[in-house]
């Protein structure tokens, strides 16, 4: 049998799976559409929201960002972790307890105003829609390896299966779906992760793994990696960060901006009761832990073994002709993934750091340039290939990485439809509007979200790399401070909840546009995307945490020169956070 009908096997598999609990889950109301009637089981809920948090950036990207920067990148895990864990405990019981259907609407009623109800509809589409591309992007990646079509073919392949199984479940399908999503992706990321560590290190538990000899060489896995490495002009994998502050404040954006990403606060919106919210959050985390824990040792054994692939007898030694390269490498090839250019004439591949300080040693090898460009993203894709793993476990990985893809696709795509059905057309435009008209509006939005974000992710616009951190950035610097100043201080009233959360949203927009190289410094002809350039020195990765504190600072003091909210307002506030009784038994 192929591996193309193999790859086929799973990926139609798998989505014959989610159009079928679709089917089986259709939403027949608003509340099953928006919350899954409030009546999800807490592990089932947990299962669904570590599926939604985990994203193709944490299937797909993120150990290919730590196999590439070492453990300078493993600022993503710490602050994307460390995210999750702010918002199960700071925010998702007590937003649990307001007992609504989002995150807009909380902040509307808390802030009694519509205008604040609004500001968080602008600013929640505009994470959601820049935060979606990178989903749609993911599934075209792997559409176009592994079902050999185009990657244009694949996102609308991708899209066409988004909308059976959101537009028809709602969050009731969506829930029930990620379940089985969650289950392919972690045996798809934990099986070629256990065969990789036996291989290397003879430890069937990756994390442990990462931390024992390498099988060949005898030394500890880490060291080695570092020796080939440094023979190849990189930086040491487990070299020092000399730039602190950025990495602090970069961590704390992937946090704050994590525990503001809306499609993942309203998952603890679907569960019965506020213990319930607390349960789901602790086995989400567990259920998050078993690939976050994994995601290091993947992402250095990878490194090592696609760098001994290249050199198997070192650097130093001559590396493989070109026109023996292993199979998975043509493979990538045809993707656009995998670039190569034969430098200088000698039909080899030069894989290395070309930086001034390492040109010396390059000249003398016979080097001239780095020949091979090896895109971050294939590197969890392509690791079964690599280590030439079954047939079978490469299937696997195809339907793992979509299922991550597809199901923080439909979260996303499920906060864009309830933002503006139920907060902009029944709580601005149409407040009268009927359950029935509401679940249809629900349904239409979700239709042409889909299609735009299709479209967007076929015409990404110029930002689309960094689309990631501008989803991260404006969660941290608008919705994390709105949430965490609505539940902790009853003195912040609506206008210094709009006024914050505007600066918060608009300072780091500019500043991430600005500093990213976007837009031209005026009189210059270079773009401004260089550390001299940087406002402090801080990257424009890293500002949302900036932002929160603008967000912070600006609601806190206007609210300070203005009148307190309502005594009614203070009371609720109060009464989420001191409950007295009454919550146990409804729920709310």
């Amino acid at each position: 049998m192929s591996q193309f009908t193999i790859n086929m096997l799973f990926v139609g598999g798998s989505f014959a799976l989610y159009i079928a609990i679709a089917i089986w889950s259709r939403a027949a109301s608003t509340k099953e559409f928006y919350v899954a009637g409030s009546g999800v089981n807490p592990v089932v809920n947990g299962m669904a929201t570590a599926a939604d948090w985990m994203s193709a950036a944490s299937f797909i990207s993120m150990a290919g960002i730590i196999s590439a920067g070492g453990y300078g990148s493993s600022t993503y895990l710490m602050g994307w972790t460390g995210g999750y864990v702010l918002l199960a405990m700071l925010l998702a019981p007590y937003l649990r307890k307001f007992g609504k259907f989002t995150v807009p609407q909380f902040i509307g009623d808390r802030f009694y105003s519509s205008g604040a109800r609004l500001t968080a509809v602008v600013c929640l589409i505009v994470i959601s829609v820049t935060y979606v591309i990178g989903q749609m992007t993911g599934a075209g990646v792997a559409f176009s390896r592994f079902l050999e079509v185009s990657s244009t073919a694949g996102l609308i392949i991708a899209a066409i299966v988004v909308f059976f199984y959101a537009v028809l479940g709602g969050m009731k399908g969506i829930t029930y779906t990620q379940v089985a999503q969650y289950v392919v992706l972690i045996i798809a990321y934990t099986i070629p992760a256990i065969f990789i560590s036996i291989h290397l290190t003879g430890n069937p538990i990756p994390p442990l793994g990462l931390f024992s000899d390498h099988t060949q060489s005898g030394v500890p896995l880490l060291s080695k990696l570092d020796s080939v490495v440094r023979e190849l002009g990189f930086q040491d994998y487990t070299a020092d960060v000399p730039n602190k502050l950025n990495m602090t404040l970069l961590t704390l954006s992937l946090m704050i901006g994590t525990a503001g990403l809306p499609h993942v606060i309203i998952r603890f919106f679907t569960v019965p009761k506020v213990a319930d919210a607390r349960w789901s959050a602790g086995w989400a985390l567990v259920f998050i832990a078993l690939l976050y824990l994994s995601a290091p040792a993947v992402a250095a054994m990878a490194r090592l073994n696609l760098l001994t692939t290249i050199y198997p007898d070192g650097a130093e030694q001559a590396s493989i002709r070109y026109e023996d390269r292993p199979d998975w490498i043509k493979n990538w090839e045809a993707t656009g993934l995998i670039k190569y250019e034969d430098k200088n004439n000698d039909g080899r591949i030069q894989y290395y750091n070309d930086a001034p300080a390492f040109q010396q040693t390059a000249q003398e090898r016979g080097w001239n340039g780095n020949e091979m460009t090896v895109n971050n993203d294939i590197i969890v894709l392509a690791n079964p290939e690599i280590a030439n793993l079954p047939a079978w476990v490469v299937g696997l990985i195809a339907a793992g990485g979509l299922a991550a893809a597809l199901s923080t696709a439909a979260g996303l795509l499920l906060a864009i439809s309830s933002a503006i059905s139920h907060d902009l057309i029944k709580g601005w435009i149409k407040p009268d509007i009927s359950d029935r008209g509401e679940l249809l509006a629900a349904r239409i939005s979700m239709a042409v979200a889909i299609v735009v974000s299709t479209w967007l992710g076929i015409n990404p616009p110029g930002f689309a790399a960094q689309v990631v951190a501008l989803a991260f950035g404006i969660a941290a610097a608008s919705i994390f401070p709105a949430l965490m100043l609505g539940i902790f201080s009853k003195r912040v009233n609506s206008i210094g909840a709009i006024c914050g959360m505007l600066a918060g949203f608009i300072s780091t927009v500019v500043y991430i546009f600005l500093y990213l190289g976007w837009f031209f410094i005026p009189g210059t002809a270079t773009f401004a995307n260089t550390e001299a350039n940087w406002l402090l020195g801080i990257s424009p990765l890293s500002f949302g945490a900036v932002g929160a504190v603008i967000n912070f600072v600006v609601a806190l003091t206007v609210s300070a020169f203005t009148a307190p909210p309502p005594k009614k307002i203070q009371e609720l506030v109060e009464s989420v956070r001191y409950p007295r009784g009454a919550g146990a038994a409804t729920g709310h």
